[in-house]
């Protein structure tokens, strides 16, 4: 397929919104949750495995006692070190639940109908002569349960 001279192919973006029914908040809460469940998860494990490097470090430590009394020392501040490691994961691993739990929040108080941006697409399209650009940039979908229900914008 041949262009025409006077046509331009051009890459814009496309907003995605969703229309708020039940169907979506359920979804929506579900996925929140399942990132909060695998957060606490990640926090479990993180906890069980600095318990476990401690433990070893400190049979490594006793072990090596016998021979050389001043390796209490470098095992103490490889612990806290490691201590200071899985604070600080924590530390992420707590921010990322807070803002996923604020997320939560804001779509349990979204009101059905509302509608709500779910992300951006890409669209090709072609512009000549004449064309208003900022009009055929400006093109949205809207879902209803993942169906479109609308195309708006200047195609």
């Amino acid at each position: 397929m041949e262009i025409p001279a006077d046509q331009l192919l051009l890459k814009r973006p496309i907003t995605v919104k969703a229309v708020v029914t039940p169907l979506w908040k359920d979804e929506a809460q579900q996925q929140l949750q399942g990132q909060i469940n695998q957060l606490d998860g990640q926090l479990q494990q993180l906890d069980l495995q600095v318990q476990q490097m401690i433990s070893e470090l400190k049979k490594q430590s006793v072990q090596i006692i016998g021979v050389e009394a001043s390796t209490q020392d470098p095992t103490q501040a490889q612990i806290q070190d490691l201590q200071l490691q899985a604070n600080n994961r924590k530390s992420e691993f707590l921010d990322q639940k807070n803002q996923i739990l604020q997320q939560l929040n804001q779509v349990q108080g979204l009101e059905f109908e509302q509608e709500v941006e779910q992300g951006q697409i890409d669209s090709f399209f072609y512009i000549k002569k004449g064309d208003h650009l900022i009009r055929r940039m400006q093109v949205e979908i809207l879902l209803r349960d993942g169906v479109v229900e609308d195309i708006r914008g200047d195609l």
